[in-house]
């Protein structure tokens, strides 16, 4: 004689969430995260560019990352990690097994992964049971950075951070060649002080003139970040960070940006400005005297408030 379904149900929960703690204690050894992403995390760093409601769709159940308020609740896989789940987990999962048809869930689209707005159990169950795919009403917002679910936590907000950066500077269509890549969550936020120091310091010292955002974009990009990259790659200075990118040696340049302001900021010459700042930095670092502390600079965590209490003094502009 067949086994209640509520007692398969409940058995379907706990091997669930056997699994869940499991993949919590592989994960802790490894190093890795295990957490959904929330989505406040991502609409905290993002404006998506307009939403628009899709309707309902088969949303692949691989490519839901987050929840809105029920990230805790569920693992990466979207295992159930709390006791008080069980109860809605198996009355859903008892739903599979009677064949009864489930209400679509209710998601976020930002790129291409997938957040629950409404349904974190039903997604669970469906994951839990192999399913492909699932039914979704989905909610699209657009960005414009590729999200895709492959990436890590730490890679999506990262990717959240960089569709902002382009949102505000309209970089991808001004410089569409453009490679701006920093490693660290936060650093976005600390070049776009960069832009605005830089069209303030064209508005109030330099042109004297207003001096709109695109413009101040273009001449930022072209004549102060391109110009330090490409003269960090000659001087070798890009050699002493492994594992960084172009990118982050200008972020360390740029946290040294005081002291080489006050030795040139007299300097009018542009190309000769930016050749001495670099120069500077190379010299004071060396190839390896200040590595230590050069690497430490870079692992320092940057926040949305501590760039906006600071007033970035701008660097002369380079070529042009």
């Amino acid at each position: 004689m067949p086994r209640p379904r509520l007692d398969q149900a409940d058995d379907d929960f706990t091997h669930a969430r056997q699994r869940a703690i499991l993949r919590d204690f592989v994960a802790r050894i490894g190093g890795r995260t295990n957490d959904l992403v929330p989505y406040r995390d991502v609409r905290r760093r993002v404006s998506p560019e307009g939403e628009q409601y899709r309707g309902v769709r088969s949303v692949p159940v691989d490519a839901i990352v987050g929840s809105t308020d029920r990230f805790r609740d569920f693992d990466r896989a979207f295992l159930p990690r709390r006791a008080h789940t069980r109860g809605r987990w198996t009355s859903i999962d008892r739903a599979y097994y009677e064949d009864k048809v489930l209400p679509p869930v209710q998601l976020y689209k930002v790129g291409d992964v997938y957040f629950v707005k409404d349904g974190n159990h039903r997604v669970s169950v469906a994951r839990d049971r192999g399913q492909a795919f699932i039914d979704a009403e989905v909610t699209e917002g657009r960005v414009r950075a590729p999200l895709c679910a492959t990436m890590s936590p730490e890679e999506l907000l990262l990717q959240a951070e960089y569709a902002e950066f382009l949102r505000r500077t309209d970089l991808d269509h001004l410089r569409p060649e453009h490679d701006l890549r920093p490693s660290d969550l936060g650093r976005y936020e600390e070049i776009w002080e960069h832009v605005l120091a830089h069209q303030r310091w064209l508005e109030e010292e330099f042109e004297r003139r207003p001096v709109g955002l695109e413009e101040a974009v273009i001449r930022w990009y072209d004549r102060v970040y391109a110009p330090i990259v490409g003269l960090a790659r000659e001087q070798g200075l890009t050699r002493a960070f492994p594992g960084r990118t172009d990118t982050d040696v200008y972020l360390w340049i740029m946290r040294r940006r005081d002291e080489l302001y006050d030795r040139y900021r007299r300097t009018r010459e542009p190309y000769g400005a930016a050749a001495e700042q670099v120069a500077a930095a190379s010299a004071d670092l060396g190839w390896r005297a200040g590595l230590s502390a050069g690497r430490s600079l870079l692992r320092r965590p940057a926040t949305r408030s501590s760039a906006r209490r600071r007033r970035v003094a701008p660097l002369p502009e380079s070529g042009g």
